[in-house]
């Protein structure tokens, strides 16, 4: 008889400790099934469950429940609302360190970002249930005597939340703990390449339900598990009046006319094929920390991922060679694994679009440094570890224009800011943006109309890692939406302008007469 050989006993190990966490998280086994949605882990790049597919009648049905739920729940009074969010989150703090896991082994990602993508879900409901006690609306001078103006703000709807793989769950907290408050339902169609993740924390939702009671009603929260066409069936019912999707553009291409097609709203985080500039005056100690984190980390699968560097020419020669070592030293392997900080890329996939963009980067005359696959990586021949690649470009073109979603950190030289942010600004995509000075005027100028074009703009940090309090999103081909905090809360409800006579007389506005003879 054969021995188990070590790839099948990591295999196994992978499969055997996903399926415990999702037991331990209260998944039910009749979200598996023999065959249906396959959920592989991209640690060993085998198949470690079968997730029940959602039918589009299914899909439909739920949509009915949560728009029952809404109408149910948008009567309940907002800090009371919160107080479901607040339960949700003792339920996540409780969960963390097994929910956090799963999101390492479905995702790939290190267990510190694993566990830092669920800290996220506790930071925004923490956000959510403050936010409870505070939907205001505004009092607003007005020109009639004996008149009250103001406005008020209702709960919307049905919330359709269609997110990606790279964050498999804090994205949609990002909705639907706003959502919740806001007095929406919310339905889910999580990436199929991540679908184990959404079940869990579905699952987590319903413990924090049943606590709560029965104010929050069946259907306040629904999974739909599924390809493209599940989520075609989301974003044209018109029982749901706002969809928030992340994705790439060429998504949102299609998920915004079929939502402009019967107004409903759309929040759409796109692409994002971010710069950096290090300038003259950056300290480079910390911009070589901040530019290995934002090009390399979560094997450069963030949206915010930094996938262009501008840097002075006066300090190009010092900052490029330390940074080539970086790339050349930083440890890839099994993403549970102390110390190691890339994990695999998702899929096949992704592994070939990254050769695809490192050969045309050549072919336009840059040098690549790093980059093809580890050939001796853990898992097997469907698991795709990759070398960080470093690419020094001799002018902004080729794939450097566009988003390829892997380690790749296209670098230039530049002389001065105005050609810098020239540089910055030329590609479609406005997501994030980052700036290395201690010079005051360089650092201002950028955060100006003059400067960044995108939706987030950071001085002496990268682009990526984004804290919740900030309004999430951005310009350009990223869609215009906008997640998480600041006033983002505004998406998920409708807004009235209201006006209130209490005297006797009915003057119009803008000096209006309209004088109605025989009238009583």
């Amino acid at each position: 008889m054969n021995k188990p050989t070590l790839a099948a006993a990591f295999q196994s190990s992978v499969r055997d400790e996903a399926l415990t966490l999702l037991s331990r998280l209260g998944v039910s086994e009749e979200a598996l099934a023999a065959h249906g949605v396959p959920a592989r882990s991209p640690i060993t790049g085998e198949i470690v469950a079968h997730v029940r597919e959602t039918t589009t009648q299914e899909a439909q049905d739920a949509i009915g429940r949560a728009h029952r739920a809404f109408l149910a729940w948008r009567k309940v009074p907002a800090p009371r609302r919160g107080e479901l969010v607040r339960l949700l989150g003792e339920e996540l703090r409780a969960a963390k360190a097994d929910l956090g896991r799963l999101v390492t082994l479905e995702a790939g990602k290190i267990v510190s970002e694993g566990l830092g993508e669920v800290q996220e879900m506790i930071d925004i409901c923490d956000f959510a249930v403050g936010l409870s006690r505070q939907l205001y609306g505004l009092t607003i001078a007005t020109e009639r005597a004996d008149h009250r103006m103001m406005e008020t703000w209702h709960p919307l709807g049905v919330c359709g939340v269609i997110s990606a793989f790279n964050f498999p769950v804090a994205v949609w907290s990002w909705n639907a703990a706003l959502a919740f408050v806001c007095g929406d339902s919310v339905v889910w169609k999580p990436s199929e390449k991540t679908p184990l993740t959404a079940l869990a924390t579905q699952a987590l939702v319903r413990r924090a339900m049943a606590r709560f009671g029965p104010e929050a009603p069946e259907g306040l929260s629904e999974v739909l598990i599924g390809g493209r066409e599940i989520g075609e069936a989301l974003v044209d019912d018109d029982r749901v009046p706002v969809v928030s999707a992340t994705g790439s553009t060429a998504m949102g291409r299609q998920v915004g006319p079929r939502l402009a097609a019967r107004f409903a709203r759309a929040i759409l985080e796109l692409g994002g094929n971010n710069a950096a500039l290090v300038c003259p005056s950056a300290d480079l100690d910390l911009t070589l920390r901040a530019v290995a984190f934002a090009a390399i980390g979560t094997a450069g699968q963030r949206c915010t991922t930094l996938r262009r560097l501008f840097v002075h020419e006066s300090v190009y020669d010092a900052f490029v060679p330390k940074l080539r070592r970086v790339y050349e030293t930083v440890t890839i392997g099994d993403p549970r694994a102390e110390g190691v900080l890339v994990g695999p890329l998702i899929d096949r996939a992704a592994f070939e679009a990254m050769e695809r963009a490192l050969d045309e980067a050549a072919s336009v005359g840059g040098t690549v440094h790093g980059g093809g696959r580890v050939e001796d990586g853990p898992g097997g021949p469907e698991a795709f570890y990759v070398r960080p690649a470093l690419v020094e470009m001799p002018a902004q073109i080729g794939p450097m224009v566009r988003e390829t979603f892997a380690p790749i950190l296209y670098v230039m030289r530049y002389r001065d800011l105005d050609e810098a942010i020239r540089l910055h600004n030329g590609v479609g995509a406005g997501l994030s943006s980052s700036i290395f000075t201690l010079d005051m005027r360089e650092a201002e100028t950028f955060l100006s109309v003059a400067g960044s074009d995108c939706g987030i703009a950071n001085v002496n940090i990268g682009p990526s890692g984004a804290e919740i309090g900030g309004a999430f999103g951005g310009e350009k081909e990223t869609g215009g939406g906008r997640e998480a905090g600041s006033d983002s809360w505004k998406a998920y409800m409708r807004r009235a302008t209201n006006t209130i006579n209490y005297g006797t007389a009915l003057p119009l506005a803008q000096g209006v007469k309209f004088e109605v003879k025989g009238a009583l």
